[in-house]
């Protein structure tokens, strides 16, 4: 036993008592309130400042509170003791805080407090108090509907448990709703405990309790484990969401406090939300708002007539939309915002909000909108009152947008351009046929079967990557002659690092003096009968090559140009013609094997033979054939006789003056214009009118350009899907009905599109034509392309750089092997196509002649041009 307890009492009237031997224990302080007595572990104290008394009893121990009920019998005559009104306990079982998830946020959850409201003590009681004391609660009993409400704002506890079994003592809804009507309620689990239901007795409605503001009811148990198993319950279900749901205040006042307008909506589009920068940004009040379609507010009439489609279209089906967008303000006025919207899931995965996030464009910060300090917003509550007065500081007559959003650093305002670009970004891509196609393919997918769903994810995810026309090769990747073409022809290499990274050396030594005119004379009978025959697809190129001492070009070019008017087209003289054609051949390498002026004419020879073809004669102009003809011509002037990728790899001053892109095409078309524009004497451009020359001169680029094999897929596809389908579409149709129209696929082949297409594909297939020559010739060609590939990995073995075309060893590799691979994967398909168009019968037939040529030579495994003697 300690000693006897020493008592004080405060000025405010306050009664303590604590055990002298355990002084400095604050859990053993027992607090005295509204009563003139009280029994305090058996010692019987009265005080005369009983109407000063806060109404707070704690019992902090569990001996107190266990001793409370032999303290009350002790005094049963009750004249002296009044009960006291509220008690609280500070459980002894240790009980951590829980951390919580919510969403992104790691909430921290202090213990749970519990409330008991009950007039009388009883078992019912105490058996919630010693389930609060198992589940580490902090537990307060209150006994009147004023003290329990006093104890609740002041606490603020998360569970309550009502006594509603004896209505004599206190209305139970009625506590329910004076507990309700105060706003920390919101967050509070409040449990109804009900008397049993007697045998026959029917079960009460809910309703009145619901109605009166209880969230459950419980039957009355006094079991402590029935006690502790619904307690437990309330924490981890609706308190734990309460909990979360306290957490979202801060969210709100992060909306409330935030620079950028903010709109939420509901799944069907009814506004549920809006922040106080949307009000200044668009001059509404909430309550003008709220509640509101966005259907019924007034759109602007600067948006494209398709983009609300465009728009719900993306956000219906899940996914962020980000873009420009015109907005109308309470005034009238049209601003222009980027938008950016956010589906919101929820249950069932449906959308159930879509979230706005709005800034005004930096180019609508020019038309300042005025927000006057004195401005009301109509239905606001004292969180925006409050939220109006932090703003005094805002200048008398109005502000700037721009100065709200970007206030006291530069940082924001470039995050406001960064913002700008990628919203212009997404704006433009919506503009896109490609992003057409996709919008269209996901509507389609909406209505359509599983399997078609899925079908249509994979064309999605094909038409979203940047390759659509480079083939896989698939079975072919077995070969090491296709595989070692395709790197060689259609990458522009890899770099290796090494001593010899940096290749300073220039391949091309570009002939930059002007080669003179000869006086004109007549041409030498032989050349002249060789060039009789020039319109024909057997004109033996190499005869004429060996006839003009390797500069067939300017020969071969006068007469074709000639027969094509291509002086009286560019206003200019034979003599200047035929000074530019000595310009172009004396720059073509007469050292290559292949890449040389004789190369030169015979795609030149090529071109005016397509040119002469019906179906293509009636799809171009005559700036159109002119422009091929140069091209023809030009397409690969100074050439050093090496591949893109030999010059990546080498680093070579091309290369890096072309960024590794194109390199040689682009030299090509740049070099030829120099030339041309060089000296008065050979350009034969110079009487042209501008707005012509500028036509001829892209028209001249974009087919040399279409020569560089890594758009090679591209540029044969394409055409196949613009030119060759609908026509085959409309020949088809036609063939099936009376009275066809003959004309029909006019509209197809002389469109600006498809004439280009055509073009390039006219120059492509010259400059590959080399298998569907005749098969004297094809040898050749195949034997002097072959040569070039040897030289480049001589030089490139010593060089110490990588072999992009392995293969291409001239004492490994076999000739018959890579002529196969080639028209195999580069000639079948596009003259396919282009015989389709311009009807070439007879070069396929030497294409089909040759192929089977270099196939008998693989069988017999001849890896030489021609077989030996002995087979």
């Amino acid at each position: 036993m300690g000693c006897a307890p020493s008592i004080h009492v405060s000025q405010s009237g306050v009664i303590y008592c604590r055990d002298s031997d355990e002084s400095n224990s604050p859990h053993q302080t027992t607090t005295i309130s509204q009563g003139t007595a009280a029994t305090l572990h058996g010692l019987f104290i009265k005080t005369d400042a009983a109407d000063n008394i806060p109404s707070v009893l704690a019992y902090q121990s569990r001996h107190t509170r266990t001793n409370s009920r032999r303290d009350r019998r002790d005094n049963s005559g009750g004249q002296c003791c009044i009960e006291a009104e509220t008690q609280t306990s500070h459980t002894s079982v240790k009980v951590s805080a829980t951390e919580v998830h919510f969403g992104p946020m790691k909430l921290t959850q202090e213990p749970v407090q519990v409330l008991l409201i009950f007039a009388k003590e009883d078992s019912q009681s105490d058996g919630f108090w010693w389930a609060c004391e198992r589940a580490g609660y902090r537990c307060s009993v209150a006994r009147t509907p004023e003290s329990a409400l006093e104890c609740f704002l002041d606490k603020q506890h998360e569970i309550i448990v009502i006594d509603a079994r004896h209505a004599r003592y206190f209305d139970a809804e009625a506590v329910c709703r004076s507990i309700r009507a105060t706003k920390p309620s919101e967050h509070t689990v409040i449990l109804a405990v009900v008397p049993q239901i007697q045998p026959g007795q029917e079960e009460s409605s809910v309703l009145p309790l619901l109605n009166a503001g209880f969230n459950r009811r419980f039957f009355e148990n006094s079991s402590t484990t029935t006690c502790y198993n619904e307690l437990i319950q309330l924490e981890h279900g609706e308190v734990r969401s309460l909990f979360k749901l306290r957490a979202c205040n801060s969210v709100f006042i992060a909306l409330e406090h935030c620079q950028e307008a903010v709109e939420i909506t509901s799944e069907d589009h009814i506004i549920q939300y809006v922040n106080p920068a949307f009000e200044r940004m668009m001059g509404y009040c909430k309550g003008e708002l709220i509640g509101k379609e966005l259907t019924v507010l007034p759109k602007s009439d600067k948006n494209r007539a398709d983009l609300l489609d465009t728009i719900n279209m993306c956000i219906k089906k899940g996914k962020e939309w980000q873009g420009m967008y015109y907005a109308r303000r309470k005034s009238g006025d049209s601003i222009q915002q980027h938008v950016k919207i956010t589906p919101v899931m929820g249950q069932g995965g449906k959308i159930r909000h879509f979230v706005s996030i709005k800034r005004l464009c930096s180019d609508n910060n020019k038309q300042v909108y005025k927000i006057h300090r004195d401005e009301k917003y109509c239905g606001e509550n004292s969180q925006t009152e409050s939220l109006s007065s932090r703003h005094k500081d805002r200048r008398k007559e109005s502000i700037d947008v721009k100065s709200i959003t970007s206030r006291g650093s530069d940082a924001p305002s470039l995050q406001n351009r960064r913002y700008s670009s990628m919203a212009k970004i997404h704006s433009m891509t919506i503009e896109a046929p490609i992003t057409k196609v996709i919008n269209i393919i996901n509507a389609a997918q909406e209505n359509s079967p599983v399997t078609v769903a899925e079908a249509l994810d994979r064309v999605l995810e094909i038409l979203r990557t940047t390759e659509l026309y480079s083939p896989q090769l698939g079975s072919k990747d077995d070969d090491p002659h296709t595989s070692d073409l395709v790197g060689g022809l259609m990458t522009d290499g890899l770099r290796k690092p090494s001593g010899n990274d940096i290749f300073s050396k220039n391949v091309t030594q570009i002939q930059s003096h002007l080669v003179m005119p000869t006086t004109p004379n007549d041409i030498p009978p032989r050349i002249a009968q060789l060039l009789n025959n020039e319109e024909m697809w057997d004109f033996n190129i190499l005869d004429l090559e060996a006839a003009t001492n390797k500069r067939p070009l300017t020969y071969l070019g006068l007469k074709i140009f000639a027969r094509f008017g291509v002086c009286e087209f560019l206003n200019c003289t034979e003599a200047t013609l035929k000074s530019w054609l000595q310009v172009i051949e004396a720059n073509y390498h007469a050292s290559n094997s292949y890449h040389n002026s004789t190369h030169a004419a015979d795609v030149l020879h090529a071109t005016a033979y397509f040119l002469q073809k019906e179906r293509v004669k009636g799809s171009l102009d005559q700036l159109d054939e002119v422009a091929a003809l140069i091209a023809a011509t030009v397409h690969d002037v100074d050439h050093p006789g090496r591949t893109n990728s030999f010059l990546c790899n080498a680093g070579s001053e091309l290369a890096v003056l072309y960024n590794d892109m194109a390199v040689l095409e682009s030299h090509h078309a740049a070099l030829a214009f120099q030339l041309t524009t060089r000296d008065r004497q050979c350009n034969v451009f110079i009487n042209m009118e501008r707005t012509q020359y500028r036509t001829l001169r892209q028209a001249i680029i974009d087919m040399v350009l279409a020569t560089e094999m890594t758009k090679h897929f591209e540029h044969v596809n394409k055409f196949v899907n613009s030119i060759n389908k609908p026509i085959a579409a409309i020949e088809e149709t036609s063939s099936n009905s009376e009275g066809c129209d003959c004309e029909c696929p006019a509209s197809i082949k002389n469109s600006p599109e498809n004439r280009l297409l055509i073009k390039r594909m006219l120059i492509k297939c010259a400059d590959v034509a080399n298998p569907c020559r005749p098969l004297e010739l094809c040898i050749e060609w195949a034997g002097r392309i072959s040569e070039e590939y040897f030289a480049q990995t001589d030089e490139e073995k010593r060089q110490g750089l990588p072999v992009v075309m392995p293969v291409f060893d001239r004492n490994t590799c076999s000739i018959p092997k890579s002529q196969i691979s080639f028209i195999d994967y580069f000639i079948t398909d596009m003259f396919d196509a282009w015989d389709a168009f311009a009807n070439l019968p007879g070069l396929m037939q030497h294409l089909a002649e040759n192929h089977k040529y270099w196939k008998a030579l693989d069988e017999m495994k001849c890896k030489s041009l021609r077989p030996p003697p002995d087979l």
